[in-house]
This record gives structure tokens, sequence and C-alpha cells, in this order.
């Protein structure tokens, strides 16, 4: 080796101490949070003291994927194999299974019972007089979840002394929605074409499947529905429920279930029936000859998710049927063989010209208690549709006989897309914190959620994902978090989004604190940034019609008018907002009474809703003592600045971190800075045409006039899909 080479490397090892971290290498995103890069050496030299063997089985596939991801993860952190025993013989083993599978554990008699299947303990023990850390569940999947969760302590830098961790899941049902058609479409995808190869299924089984389940099972997702909630019915013929079998058998190992969204109308399609009313004896027949068929194929099926008369989906009501009718005709078939159904609360109708807003509420809240015992009632986390901010849906709390099922959106309809950093776990964690007074002060929707504020033990959180063939799986970096809070949250729905974001930063790039702390401050503010170059103070549903991308406020040019931003702002020569108090939709009052009277009045509203239930005039004070004119103004130019800040603080990070990734990134946000002014300069243009008033002082006029603004035109929007 010449003598410039050696000094070469001895730079780059130089460099790469003074930044506390190892060499960065190229990365391109593919393995998410599960890197398992080798740590600093300071922090890898105190973890060999710790661990010095390996105790675990694989005489099932769960343990052997157990065993494996340990082996995986300890080699790569560590940078060295393992050793696999039968028994404890030195300090620092690990000891992995189940009372069961494991005679070590089985001697520990460790508590486990009240673990259920899938929790764990994780706890520093003395076998043979040698210290050792043992990883136990009931069941294998359990002791699989801790295993996951021992490598993040691992992959974060926390002590292993004294540990003493019992973690079990606080929700039953931890699903993605995956919204993929069988052509390969994914609508709202924004990360390429499916990941499910439909046409080489059942033979070939991508490595990625595999990757997939790891990715989830880290996380503690247990369940995915493979298709598209505007379903076909050919995902229910033979041919498919054979590559769907396929898919089955590569997750079932990592605990997660395989589901479909299902067409009411299938019986018709596919069965040659004349109907498909649910109180005809041969639809009965026929969905319960469907349900033995997928069962016999996947024994662990996990059921069906529907999405009934709601834009032009069949559904019961076109024969005179209740959604309740509906759902338990299915949960019936369903049932003998331990299937449950997801009966989405997403409705609404062109013929009913109420405020949007109401109608899930109005349908619904009337069945309470009339749903089999395997239905659950899935929900959106908004009444409207996954907007930047909305208050939580009034259907949490007010449904107590009946399992309500959180439906979050994972990716980024109406935020961005792929390339806009918005870290939605401060939403989650807002909605999920939201108090809904059903049974007075502190019935939070996450007690709703987890069964814990009504007594139900089917409980259930969903997230539509945004997973496709992008080699990174999100379309970005950052959107991986998005899933990754997803999961963690719907495990313990009480988790700070704050800690989950410190703990995804730290397993995805580096632990080092200089890149931690501000990229984590970064990824907090934001969701309110985006919220304020887009929709302040209540506002919603501003985006282009129909592919939701960029600021369309002036928009009536669709033919349903609840699909046109004008029926949700309002704006006219007075005031700006929809009246959803007593003298305007009534809205108010299908959330508890002190909640209502609180919405219901101008005063008392949250000023983050203060347009979403109130139509206010331009010169109304607001509590700051502006007016609401010049508040509009200063959260759109507020939220396009924190992404010029956000950029800022980017650009010194510099270094920490691989060249691909940091470059990808920092293209990203220069494009969300362009948009966020977009966003910015267009709305204040628009509102500024219908209300009149003069910029306020000190603030820019937009780059462009709203006509110009108005010519934009986007025909091939990624992630658009007409059914």
């Amino acid at each position: 080796m010449n003598t410039f080479l050696r000094c070469l490397i001895a730079l780059v090892l130089m460099l790469a101490m003074m930044l506390n971290t190892t060499p960065v290498h190229a990365e391109d995103g593919y393995d998410l949070w599960l890197r398992y890069r080798l740590l600093a050496p300071e922090q890898a030299g105190l973890y060999r003291g710790h661990l010095s063997q390996l105790v675990a089985g694989s005489g099932t596939p769960t343990q052997a994927v157990t065993r494996g991801e340990l082996q995986r993860g300890l080699a790569g952190l560590l940078g060295h194999e393992m050793p696999l025993s039968d028994t404890v013989t030195r300090d620092g083993a690990i000891i992995v299974g189940t009372p069961k599978s494991s005679a070590l554990i089985e001697h520990l008699s460790l508590n486990t019972q009240d673990l259920g299947n899938e929790g764990y303990l994780i706890r520093n023990v003395v076998v043979n007089g040698h210290t050792a850390t043992v990883i136990a569940g009931r069941e294998d999947i359990g002791a699989m979840y801790g295993a996951f969760h021992f490598l993040r302590l691992l992959q974060t830098g926390q002590p292993l002394d004294h540990l003493d961790l019992r973690e079990s899941p606080h929700v039953k049902l931890r699903l993605l929605n995956h919204w993929d058609y069988l052509n390969g479409q994914v609508e709202r995808g924004y990360a390429g074409t499916s990941i499910w190869d439909w046409w080489k299924l059942p033979d070939w089984r991508a490595p990625r499947y595999t990757d997939y389940a790891r990715a989830n099972a880290s996380i503690g997702i247990n369940g995915t529905v493979l298709n598209n909630v505007n379903a076909g019915a050919t995902i229910l013929t033979p041919e498919y429920l054979q590559k769907v079998a396929a898919l089955a058998d590569v997750f079932r190992p990592y605990g997660i279930r395989v589901y479909l969204s299902i067409r009411f109308s299938a019986p018709v399609e596919i069965g040659g029936l004349k109907t498909a009313d649910l109180l005809d004896p041969q639809v009965q027949a026929w969905w319960r000859a469907k349900a033995d068929e997928i069962y016999k194929r996947i024994p662990d099926f996990g059921g069906f998710l529907v999405k009934a008369n709601s834009e032009g989906q069949p559904g019961p009501e076109d024969y005179h049927r209740t959604h309740a009718e509906g759902a338990n005709m299915l949960a019936d078939a369903l049932a003998p063989h331990g299937g449950v159904v997801m009966w989405r609360a997403f409705v609404y109708s062109q013929a009913n010209p109420d405020d949007r807003a109401k109608q899930a509420y109005t349908e619904f809240k009337p069945l309470d208690g009339r749903f089999r015992a395997n239905v659950l009632v899935q929900v959106k986390n908004g009444p409207v549709d996954f907007q930047p901010r909305e208050p939580f849906h009034p259907l949490f709390g007010a449904m107590p006989k009946t399992p309500l099922m959180m439906e979050f959106e994972i990716t980024k309809e109406y935020l961005g897309f792929a390339t806009h950093l918005v870290y939605l776990g401060p939403l989650y964690e807002e909605v999920l914190s939201a108090d809904t007074m059903a049974h007075g002060k502190g019935s939070t929707v996450a007690k709703v959620i987890d069964g814990s504020l009504d007594d139900h033990t089917l409980t259930g959180m969903a997230g539509v994902a945004n997973i496709g063939t992008d080699r990174n799986w999100c379309g970005s970096d950052f959107n991986q978090a998005n899933w990754y809070v997803f999961g963690r949250l719907a495990w313990n729905p009480s988790l700070s989004s704050r800690a989950i974001a410190e703990e995804w930063v730290r397993m995805t790039f580096t632990n080092n604190e200089a890149f931690v702390k501000p990229v984590v401050d970064m990824m907090m503010g934001s969701r309110e940034a985006a919220v304020d170059y887009m929709t302040p103070l209540g506002l919603l549903h501003l985006m282009g019609p129909g592919h939701h991308y960029g600021p369309a406020p002036w928009d009536a040019s669709e033919s349903r008018a609840d699909w046109r931003p004008v029926y949700y702002h309002r704006a006219d020569h007075q005031g700006i907002g929809f009246d959803r108090s007593r003298a305007g939709s009534d809205a108010v009052d299908q959330y508890a009474p002190l909640l209502a009277v609180q919405f219901n009045d101008v005063k008392q509203t949250p000023e983050q809703f203060l347009l979403y239930f109130h139509h206010v005039p331009w010169d109304y004070r607001m509590r700051s003592g502006n007016t609401l004119w010049y508040e509009l103004v200063a959260h759109y130019t507020r939220g396009a600045d924190d992404v010029k800040r956000m950029l800022e603080t980017w650009r010194h990070l510099d270094g920490y971190i691989d060249k691909e990734r940091y470059n990808q990134v920092a293209t990203f946000l220069a494009i969300q800075e362009k948009e966020a002014q977009w966003w910015r300069d267009a709305c204040i243009a628009y509102f500024q045409s219908i209300s009149g008033l003069p910029l306020p002082p000190g603030y820019v006029p937009p780059q462009h006039s709203l006509q110009y603004y108005q010519s934009l035109s986007f025909p091939y929007v990624p992630g658009f899909s007409s059914w």
C-alpha cells in the first residue's frame, strides 16, 4: 500500500472519530430502521462485555426467524458473529424463547401468563452462576417481538444493566391497509408501483416480501390488507386466492395475517348470482362457501375490509339494508373460522345535501350495538378526509357498544406526497390524546381505540400504507418514519411521538447527538409547518381536486360540491370558514355536550379549529389582538419560513450520514421550500382577491398574480387513480 493511500485512510478514520461515528458508506434506504450498522467503537466495546453467546432455539418457523434476526443484528452492530449455545457457560448470554420451548426459561419460573400471546419480557437474570439477559414470551411470537425490542435498545445506545421490561400490545389488530390494485397501480401511493407482483405469484416469492414482513414485525404490525378498498371481486377467485396464500406463507412466521378488501357485489360479479342482497339465502350461502374456501387455503386468514355505499361502491343500502346488516352477514360467514369484518365508516353520498362532515355519524351512530361481536367499525381520524388538521371524528366516544378501529393515513395524500418532510407522529398523537368527554374528562380517543373506555377486547388500528417498489420503500427516507411511528403507536397509543422520532433517527441514521437533536426537532415541527403553509386555522381541503396536489382554493370544477375546495372554506367578502355551529350545519352537536358547547362558541373554539366550525369575519379579533386576515397571512408566511429553516438545519448536517441519503433529503427539502412558498403565495393571492384587504404591514406580496397560479395544471400527478 503506498504512502498516499495510507494517509488517505488515516484521514478518513480520523474524521469518523471526530464525528463520533464509523465511516459512512453509501446507502439507499432499503434497510429502513433495521440497518444494524457497526456501532461506535466505545459503544460496541461496552456491549461486548454484556453479550457473549446466544441461546435460542429454531424448532419452529418463528423461532428460526427470531434467532436469525438476532444473529444478523448482533453481528452487524458488534462486528462479529455471536456464538450459539444450548446452555449458559459464561457471563453475557442472551436467552430467547418461551417456557414451552426453553428449559432454561422454564427453570427461571418467569411470569409470562399475563403477557398474552404477543407480549414479552426482557430481564437481567443469573443462570448457572452467570449473568444473562432473558427475552421471553408466552408464545414464540412474543419472544420475536422481544428480540426486536432488544435489538432496538442496542441500535439506540441504551444501557443493558438492570433490564426489567414487560410489554404487551394495547391494541389487538395492528394493520397496514394497502390501496393497491391488481394491475400494479397504488392509489395515493408515491413510492412506485405495488410491491405485490401478482403475475409472478404464487411461484415467485420475492425476497422483498420477507423484508417487508421483518420491517412490520419489528414495530409490532400483525396484519396487512393486500388490496384497495375500492376493490374489484377478482381477488376472491381461486386463481388469486392461491397467490394470497403464498404471501400468507411468507408472512406467517412473523406473526402477520393477511386480510382482503372485498366488493359487496362479488356474488353477482364472480358468483353468477342475480343479486347481492344480504337477505337472499343464496347470497348468504355464497359468502359462507367463499369463507370456507379461503380458510382451507389460508387457515389463519384475518378477515375482510369493506368499503360500501361510499363514493359509488356497492353496498347493503342498494337493497335498503343497513350497514350493520351488511357487516353482520359477512361476519356470520367468517365467525366459524375466527375471522373479523372491518367495516369502514367513511361514507358520504352526493344525494345527501347535508354537511359532508356529518354523514358518517348520522349513518352509524343509530347502529351502535347492532353489529356482531366480530365486527369493527373502521373510522378515519377526522370527519372529513385525512386533512393536515381536523378535529377528531365525533364517532369516537359516541358508539360505546361497538368496537371502533382507528384509520390513519401513512401515505401523505394531502401533505406533499413523497417530497415534503412531514412527520405524522404529532398528528397521530394529537388525535389519540384528544378528549372525547364521552364519560367525562379523560375519555381520550386512545382509550376508545384500545378498548379500555368501554371494555372492548376486539380492538384495532389501521394505517393506509405508502409502500411501493421504490428502493427506499416509501418514496423518501423521512416517509419511512411515518410507517415506523404508526406501528409503534398501534402497539401502544400512549407513547410519545418525540421519543419515537428519536429512536427512529438513531436507528435510521446515527446515534451522534449533534445530528439526532436538530433532526428530531425538525421532524417535530414539520407537521405544524405543513398545516400553516397549507390549511391554517381550521381550513381544509384546499388542495387541487382529484389529485390533491398543490393549492387550488378557487376551484369549483368538480361535479360534486363536496369535492370542491370552495365548499369547505366558503370565503366571501364578509369572511371565511364553514359554519358548523348550531346556527349552521350543527355538526358541533355530534360531539359530547361539553365539547359541543365549546365548539359552538366562536370565542371558546380552539383557534386551530376556528374556521372548521365557524364562518368568521375578516376583521375578527384573534387572541393575539390581530385580525383574522392578519393571522391568516402570518400563518401562511410562518409555514413557508419554517421550511426554509428546516432546509438550513439540514445543510449544517452534511458529513454525519452517507452522501446518497443526505443529498436526496436536501433536494426534497429544496422542493418543499419552493412548494411551501407556492402554497403561501397562491392562497394569499386568492383570499386577498375575495376579502379585498391589503396585506398586513411587513408581509411581502405573492411572487405571481392569482391568474398565474390558477393557470397551472398537473395532468400526470402520481398516486391518482380514477375508479
